[in-house]
Protein backbone atom coordinates (compact mmCIF):
# COMPACT_ATOMS: atom_id res chain seq x y z
CA UNK A 1 0.00 0.00 0.00
CA UNK A 2 1.62 3.51 -1.53
CA UNK A 3 2.23 5.64 1.66
CA UNK A 4 1.29 9.12 1.59
CA UNK A 5 4.81 10.20 0.20
CA UNK A 6 4.46 8.43 -2.91
CA UNK A 7 0.98 10.06 -3.56
CA UNK A 8 2.24 13.82 -2.99
CA UNK A 9 5.74 13.64 -4.23
CA UNK A 10 4.35 12.98 -8.29
CA UNK A 11 2.01 15.30 -7.82
CA UNK A 12 3.91 17.87 -6.77
CA UNK A 13 6.82 17.32 -9.28
CA UNK A 14 3.63 17.83 -12.20
CA UNK A 15 2.08 20.88 -10.38
CA UNK A 16 5.66 22.31 -10.88
CA UNK A 17 6.68 21.16 -14.38
CA UNK A 18 3.25 22.96 -15.36
CA UNK A 19 3.72 25.96 -13.17
CA UNK A 20 7.23 26.25 -15.04
CA UNK A 21 6.08 25.51 -18.59
CA UNK A 22 2.98 28.34 -17.97
CA UNK A 23 6.35 30.72 -17.02
CA UNK A 24 8.12 30.13 -20.12
CA UNK A 25 5.10 30.77 -22.03
CA UNK A 26 4.24 34.18 -19.95
CA UNK A 27 7.97 34.93 -20.99
CA UNK A 28 7.44 34.08 -24.68
CA UNK A 29 7.51 37.28 -27.33
CA UNK A 30 4.49 37.30 -29.48
CA UNK A 31 5.43 36.95 -33.40
CA UNK A 32 6.21 40.24 -35.23
CA UNK A 33 3.39 41.02 -37.63
CA UNK A 34 4.83 41.50 -41.21
CA UNK A 35 3.63 43.76 -43.74
CA UNK A 36 1.96 42.57 -46.38
CA UNK A 37 4.08 42.03 -49.80
CA UNK A 38 3.38 43.14 -53.19
CA UNK A 39 3.68 39.89 -55.31
CA UNK A 40 2.66 42.18 -58.52
CA UNK A 41 4.93 41.28 -61.29
CA UNK A 42 7.74 44.32 -61.95
CA UNK A 43 7.11 45.86 -65.75
CA UNK A 44 8.39 48.45 -67.96
CA UNK A 45 7.05 50.71 -70.30
CA UNK A 46 7.62 52.71 -73.37
CA UNK A 47 5.11 55.28 -74.95
CA UNK A 48 3.95 55.18 -78.40
CA UNK A 49 4.12 58.40 -80.53
CA UNK A 50 2.94 57.69 -84.04
CA UNK A 51 4.93 59.20 -87.05
CA UNK A 52 5.04 59.37 -90.31
CA UNK A 53 7.99 57.82 -92.04
CA UNK A 54 9.04 56.19 -95.35
CA UNK A 55 9.15 52.63 -96.26
CA UNK A 56 12.37 52.43 -97.95
CA UNK A 57 13.95 49.82 -99.61
CA UNK A 58 17.79 48.42 -99.30
CA UNK A 59 19.89 47.54 -102.37
CA UNK A 60 23.32 47.59 -103.86
CA UNK A 61 25.04 47.66 -107.03
CA UNK A 62 28.13 48.72 -109.19
CA UNK A 63 28.67 52.02 -110.39
CA UNK A 64 29.21 51.77 -114.35
CA UNK A 65 28.85 54.31 -117.46
CA UNK A 66 25.87 54.85 -119.44
CA UNK A 67 27.86 54.71 -122.43
CA UNK A 68 30.90 53.03 -123.57
CA UNK A 69 32.37 53.05 -126.75
CA UNK A 70 35.36 50.89 -127.98
CA UNK A 71 37.69 53.15 -130.67
CA UNK A 72 37.61 51.68 -133.81
CA UNK A 73 39.71 52.09 -136.90
CA UNK A 74 37.48 52.74 -140.03
CA UNK A 75 40.82 53.38 -142.94
CA UNK A 76 43.98 51.85 -142.77
CA UNK A 77 47.59 53.17 -142.29
CA UNK A 78 50.37 54.00 -140.10
CA UNK A 79 49.45 55.69 -136.37
CA UNK A 80 51.84 58.96 -136.76
CA UNK A 81 50.73 60.58 -134.23
CA UNK A 82 49.15 59.65 -130.47
CA UNK A 83 47.60 62.37 -127.49
CA UNK A 84 49.30 62.70 -124.47
CA UNK A 85 45.87 62.66 -123.09
CA UNK A 86 45.18 59.48 -124.71
CA UNK A 87 46.52 57.53 -121.96
CA UNK A 88 44.26 55.13 -119.29
CA UNK A 89 42.57 56.94 -116.02
CA UNK A 90 42.90 60.49 -118.49
CA UNK A 91 39.70 63.08 -118.91
CA UNK A 92 38.97 64.13 -122.26
CA UNK A 93 36.21 66.58 -124.28
CA UNK A 94 34.10 66.11 -126.79
CA UNK A 95 36.18 66.37 -130.31
CA UNK A 96 39.49 65.68 -128.78
CA UNK A 97 42.72 64.45 -131.17
CA UNK A 98 43.06 61.22 -129.60
CA UNK A 99 45.60 59.78 -132.30
CA UNK A 100 45.83 60.30 -135.78
CA UNK A 101 46.77 57.78 -139.09
CA UNK A 102 48.74 58.71 -141.91
CA UNK A 103 46.46 60.41 -144.21
CA UNK A 104 48.54 61.11 -146.92
CA UNK A 105 46.94 58.80 -149.64
CA UNK A 106 43.32 59.76 -148.47
CA UNK A 107 44.57 63.49 -149.41
CA UNK A 108 45.51 62.50 -152.75
CA UNK A 109 42.37 60.72 -153.14
CA UNK A 110 39.95 63.80 -152.35
CA UNK A 111 42.63 65.80 -154.32
CA UNK A 112 41.34 63.70 -156.85
CA UNK A 113 37.86 63.31 -156.16
CA UNK A 114 37.51 66.88 -156.70
CA UNK A 115 39.31 66.85 -160.09
CA UNK A 116 36.84 64.60 -161.35
CA UNK A 117 34.02 66.49 -159.57
CA UNK A 118 34.88 69.59 -161.60
CA UNK A 119 35.51 67.77 -165.18
CA UNK A 120 32.08 66.00 -164.72
CA UNK A 121 30.32 69.46 -163.68
CA UNK A 122 31.93 71.21 -166.93
CA UNK A 123 31.06 68.69 -169.32
CA UNK A 124 27.70 68.74 -167.67
CA UNK A 125 27.58 72.52 -168.20
CA UNK A 126 28.95 71.49 -171.86
CA UNK A 127 26.11 68.86 -172.40
CA UNK A 128 23.15 71.23 -171.27
CA UNK A 129 24.56 74.23 -173.49
CA UNK A 130 24.13 71.97 -176.71
CA UNK A 131 20.82 70.83 -174.99
CA UNK A 132 19.63 73.81 -174.96
CA UNK A 133 20.74 74.79 -178.55
CA UNK A 134 19.17 71.15 -179.85
CA UNK A 135 15.84 72.59 -178.41
CA UNK A 136 16.15 75.70 -180.21
CA UNK A 137 16.79 74.27 -183.59
CA UNK A 138 14.00 71.78 -183.19
CA UNK A 139 11.72 74.73 -182.17
CA UNK A 140 12.74 76.40 -185.98
CA UNK A 141 12.21 73.49 -187.25
CA UNK A 142 8.60 72.57 -185.92
CA UNK A 143 7.10 75.93 -187.03
CA UNK A 144 7.82 74.91 -190.85
CA UNK A 145 6.46 71.48 -190.27
CA UNK A 146 3.91 70.46 -188.28
CA UNK A 147 4.34 66.65 -188.98
CA UNK A 148 8.10 66.64 -187.65
CA UNK A 149 8.57 64.41 -184.58
CA UNK A 150 11.78 65.12 -182.47
CA UNK A 151 13.93 62.12 -181.30
CA UNK A 152 14.81 62.02 -178.04
CA UNK A 153 18.41 61.71 -179.45
CA UNK A 154 18.28 64.47 -181.50
CA UNK A 155 16.99 66.62 -178.06
CA UNK A 156 20.14 65.21 -176.31
CA UNK A 157 17.95 63.91 -173.27
CA UNK A 158 20.05 60.51 -173.00
CA UNK A 159 23.44 62.43 -173.08
CA UNK A 160 22.43 64.88 -170.95
CA UNK A 161 21.02 62.30 -167.95
CA UNK A 162 24.90 60.46 -168.60
CA UNK A 163 26.39 63.56 -168.11
CA UNK A 164 24.36 64.22 -164.94
CA UNK A 165 25.25 60.72 -163.74
CA UNK A 166 28.34 61.63 -164.21
CA UNK A 167 28.22 64.68 -162.09
CA UNK A 168 26.63 62.96 -159.04
CA UNK A 169 29.22 60.05 -159.02
CA UNK A 170 32.14 62.64 -158.81
CA UNK A 171 30.29 63.93 -156.20
CA UNK A 172 29.78 60.84 -154.34
CA UNK A 173 33.89 60.28 -154.43
CA UNK A 174 34.38 63.74 -153.20
CA UNK A 175 32.25 62.95 -150.34
CA UNK A 176 33.90 59.52 -149.50
CA UNK A 177 37.01 60.82 -150.31
CA UNK A 178 36.56 63.37 -147.40
CA UNK A 179 35.07 61.16 -145.02
CA UNK A 180 38.18 58.65 -145.15
CA UNK A 181 40.46 61.60 -144.55
CA UNK A 182 38.49 62.90 -141.76
CA UNK A 183 38.29 59.23 -140.72
CA UNK A 184 42.31 59.21 -140.25
CA UNK A 185 41.71 61.88 -137.12
CA UNK A 186 40.66 59.03 -134.46
CA UNK A 187 39.01 62.19 -132.20
CA UNK A 188 36.44 61.47 -128.82
CA UNK A 189 32.93 60.68 -129.58
CA UNK A 190 31.78 62.76 -126.19
CA UNK A 191 33.42 64.12 -122.66
CA UNK A 192 35.12 60.92 -121.30
CA UNK A 193 37.61 58.87 -119.21
CA UNK A 194 39.86 56.59 -120.96
CA UNK A 195 39.96 53.02 -120.41
CA UNK A 196 42.15 51.82 -122.50
CA UNK A 197 44.55 52.32 -124.63
CA UNK A 198 45.85 48.90 -127.56
CA UNK A 199 47.87 51.05 -129.96
CA UNK A 200 51.28 52.80 -129.96
CA UNK A 201 53.05 55.37 -132.09
CA UNK A 202 54.00 53.93 -135.46
CA UNK A 203 51.17 51.06 -135.33
CA UNK A 204 49.14 49.88 -138.30
CA UNK A 205 46.02 49.31 -138.31
CA UNK A 206 43.49 48.12 -140.59
CA UNK A 207 39.63 48.62 -140.54
CA UNK A 208 38.27 47.06 -137.53
CA UNK A 209 41.40 47.28 -135.41
CA UNK A 210 40.68 48.70 -131.89
CA UNK A 211 42.59 52.18 -130.18
CA UNK A 212 40.87 51.45 -126.82
CA UNK A 213 37.96 51.97 -125.35
CA UNK A 214 36.15 55.53 -123.00
CA UNK A 215 33.39 55.45 -120.96
CA UNK A 216 31.12 59.07 -121.13
CA UNK A 217 31.42 60.74 -117.86
CA UNK A 218 27.94 62.50 -118.44
CA UNK A 219 25.87 60.04 -116.62
CA UNK A 220 26.62 57.02 -113.90
CA UNK A 221 24.16 54.34 -113.79
CA UNK A 222 23.63 51.85 -111.28
CA UNK A 223 21.64 48.43 -111.59
CA UNK A 224 19.77 47.69 -108.27
CA UNK A 225 18.61 44.50 -107.49
CA UNK A 226 15.52 44.23 -105.31
CA UNK A 227 13.13 41.47 -104.04
CA UNK A 228 9.70 41.06 -105.38
CA UNK A 229 8.23 41.62 -101.97
CA UNK A 230 10.08 44.61 -101.49
CA UNK A 231 8.26 46.68 -104.93
CA UNK A 232 5.25 46.64 -102.70
CA UNK A 233 6.70 49.40 -100.62
CA UNK A 234 7.75 51.71 -103.61
CA UNK A 235 5.99 53.98 -105.67
CA UNK A 236 5.15 52.94 -109.37
CA UNK A 237 7.16 50.05 -109.04
CA UNK A 238 10.20 52.50 -107.89
CA UNK A 239 10.32 54.51 -111.35
CA UNK A 240 11.04 57.75 -110.33
CA UNK A 241 12.22 57.55 -106.64
CA UNK A 242 15.08 59.28 -105.68
CA UNK A 243 17.81 56.86 -104.16
CA UNK A 244 20.77 57.80 -101.68
CA UNK A 245 24.54 55.77 -102.70
CA UNK A 246 26.77 55.35 -100.02
CA UNK A 247 30.25 54.23 -100.69
CA UNK A 248 33.15 55.19 -98.81
CA UNK A 249 35.89 57.61 -100.94
CA UNK A 250 39.34 58.00 -99.73
CA UNK A 251 38.24 56.85 -96.16
CA UNK A 252 35.13 58.48 -95.57
CA UNK A 253 31.92 57.16 -96.07
CA UNK A 254 30.37 59.47 -98.48
CA UNK A 255 26.55 60.02 -100.43
CA UNK A 256 25.45 61.15 -103.42
CA UNK A 257 21.85 61.81 -104.81
CA UNK A 258 20.05 59.86 -108.27
CA UNK A 259 17.16 58.64 -109.15
CA UNK A 260 15.35 55.25 -110.51
CA UNK A 261 14.81 56.19 -114.29
CA UNK A 262 13.67 52.61 -115.47
CA UNK A 263 13.38 48.91 -114.59
CA UNK A 264 14.29 46.16 -116.82
CA UNK A 265 10.90 44.48 -116.84
CA UNK A 266 12.15 41.02 -116.40
CA UNK A 267 13.38 38.62 -113.31
CA UNK A 268 16.69 37.39 -113.42
CA UNK A 269 16.75 33.96 -113.39
CA UNK A 270 19.85 33.42 -110.99
CA UNK A 271 18.93 35.17 -108.17
CA UNK A 272 15.32 36.00 -108.56
CA UNK A 273 15.75 39.88 -108.58
CA UNK A 274 14.15 42.23 -110.00
CA UNK A 275 16.59 45.01 -111.32
CA UNK A 276 15.94 48.66 -110.58
CA UNK A 277 18.04 51.51 -113.10
CA UNK A 278 19.36 54.36 -111.16
CA UNK A 279 21.23 57.54 -112.87
CA UNK A 280 23.57 59.82 -111.55
CA UNK A 281 24.81 62.90 -113.66
CA UNK A 282 28.32 64.08 -114.04
CA UNK A 283 29.48 61.40 -111.35
CA UNK A 284 33.16 63.10 -112.03
CA UNK A 285 32.08 66.29 -111.60
CA UNK A 286 32.95 67.17 -107.81
CA UNK A 287 36.53 66.26 -107.83
CA UNK A 288 36.48 66.64 -104.01
CA UNK A 289 34.23 63.00 -104.14
CA UNK A 290 33.63 61.91 -107.21
CA UNK A 291 31.65 58.70 -107.66
CA UNK A 292 34.07 56.59 -109.61
CA UNK A 293 33.22 54.07 -112.39
CA UNK A 294 33.67 50.47 -110.57
CA UNK A 295 32.89 51.35 -106.99
CA UNK A 296 30.73 49.30 -104.46
CA UNK A 297 27.68 51.54 -103.80
CA UNK A 298 25.12 50.96 -100.83
CA UNK A 299 21.73 52.54 -102.01
CA UNK A 300 18.22 53.26 -100.51
CA UNK A 301 15.83 53.77 -102.39
CA UNK A 302 12.78 55.89 -101.15
CA UNK A 303 9.46 54.11 -100.74
CA UNK A 304 5.99 55.14 -100.40
CA UNK A 305 5.30 57.09 -97.02
CA UNK A 306 2.95 55.88 -94.32
CA UNK A 307 0.85 58.22 -92.17
CA UNK A 308 0.82 57.57 -88.53
CA UNK A 309 3.27 54.41 -88.20
CA UNK A 310 3.89 52.30 -85.21
CA UNK A 311 7.23 50.92 -84.45
CA UNK A 312 8.16 48.67 -82.34
CA UNK A 313 11.04 45.93 -81.61
CA UNK A 314 10.25 42.27 -83.31
CA UNK A 315 10.11 40.55 -79.76
CA UNK A 316 7.39 42.20 -78.05
CA UNK A 317 4.93 41.23 -80.72
CA UNK A 318 3.79 37.67 -80.98
CA UNK A 319 0.68 36.77 -83.25
CA UNK A 320 0.58 40.05 -84.19
CA UNK A 321 -0.36 41.09 -80.68
CA UNK A 322 1.21 43.64 -78.53
CA UNK A 323 1.23 44.44 -74.41
CA UNK A 324 -0.24 47.28 -73.18
CA UNK A 325 -0.45 48.71 -69.97
CA UNK A 326 -4.12 50.58 -69.14
CA UNK A 327 -3.80 53.43 -66.78
CA UNK A 328 -5.49 51.08 -63.97
CA UNK A 329 -2.08 48.88 -64.19
CA UNK A 330 -3.64 46.15 -65.77
CA UNK A 331 -2.66 44.58 -68.79
CA UNK A 332 -4.51 44.26 -72.31
CA UNK A 333 -3.88 42.74 -75.86
CA UNK A 334 -3.67 44.71 -79.45
CA UNK A 335 -3.32 42.94 -82.82
CA UNK A 336 -1.74 45.26 -85.04
CA UNK A 337 -2.29 45.71 -88.97
CA UNK A 338 1.53 44.33 -89.42
CA UNK A 339 2.92 46.26 -92.69
CA UNK A 340 6.47 45.42 -92.72
CA UNK A 341 9.71 43.72 -90.11
CA UNK A 342 12.68 45.50 -90.84
CA UNK A 343 15.86 45.05 -88.66
CA UNK A 344 14.08 43.57 -85.99
CA UNK A 345 11.27 46.08 -85.73
CA UNK A 346 7.55 45.86 -86.64
CA UNK A 347 6.35 48.29 -88.75
CA UNK A 348 2.32 48.39 -88.25
CA UNK A 349 -0.09 50.96 -89.46
CA UNK A 350 -3.14 50.53 -86.66
CA UNK A 351 -3.50 48.98 -83.60
CA UNK A 352 -2.59 51.20 -81.35
CA UNK A 353 -2.93 54.71 -80.52
CA UNK A 354 -0.36 57.59 -79.28
CA UNK A 355 0.51 57.70 -76.26
CA UNK A 356 -0.81 54.12 -75.19
CA UNK A 357 2.35 52.49 -73.25
CA UNK A 358 3.52 49.23 -74.47
CA UNK A 359 5.10 46.26 -72.06
CA UNK A 360 8.91 46.15 -72.83
CA UNK A 361 9.47 43.40 -70.19
CA UNK A 362 9.73 39.77 -70.37
CA UNK A 363 6.64 38.13 -68.23
CA UNK A 364 6.26 34.91 -68.53
CA UNK A 365 2.63 34.34 -69.15
CA UNK A 366 0.81 37.67 -69.76
CA UNK A 367 -2.76 37.54 -69.74
CA UNK A 368 -5.43 39.36 -70.03
CA UNK A 369 -6.38 41.76 -66.68
CA UNK A 370 -3.62 41.12 -65.39
CA UNK A 371 -2.46 43.70 -62.44
CA UNK A 372 1.56 44.78 -62.30
CA UNK A 373 3.23 47.50 -61.04
CA UNK A 374 5.71 49.85 -63.19
CA UNK A 375 9.42 49.97 -63.37
CA UNK A 376 10.99 53.45 -64.52
CA UNK A 377 9.32 54.61 -68.21
CA UNK A 378 11.61 53.76 -71.14
CA UNK A 379 12.27 57.01 -73.42
CA UNK A 380 9.83 57.52 -76.03
CA UNK A 381 9.82 55.37 -79.12
CA UNK A 382 10.64 58.34 -81.60
CA UNK A 383 14.40 57.09 -80.90
CA UNK A 384 12.96 53.59 -81.48
CA UNK A 385 11.19 55.12 -84.60
CA UNK A 386 14.34 56.70 -86.35
CA UNK A 387 16.50 53.53 -85.42
CA UNK A 388 14.19 51.34 -87.17
CA UNK A 389 14.97 53.32 -90.09
CA UNK A 390 18.34 52.69 -90.09
CA UNK A 391 20.20 49.74 -92.08
CA UNK A 392 22.14 47.19 -89.10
Amino acid sequence: MATKKQIILPIAVLAGGIALAIAFMAMKKPPEEKPEQDIRPLVATQSILLDSITLDVKSYGIVKPKDRTELIAQVSGQVISVSDQFVEGAFVKQGDILARIDANDYEADFIEAQAGLAQASSALEIERAQAHVAKAEWERIKSDSSEAIASELYLRKPQLAEKLARYRSAQASVKRASRNLERTYIKAPYDAIINERTISLGSVVNPGNSFGALSATSVAEVRLPVADQELQYLENGGVGSNVTFNAEYAGKQTMWQAKVIRTEGVVDQKSRMSYLVAQLATPYGDKTRPLRFGSYINATIEGRPLDNAIVVAHHLVKDNKIVILNDDLTLSFKTLNIIREQNGMIIASQGLKNGEQIVTSALEYPTEGMTVKIEDVAPNNSDITQLALKEE
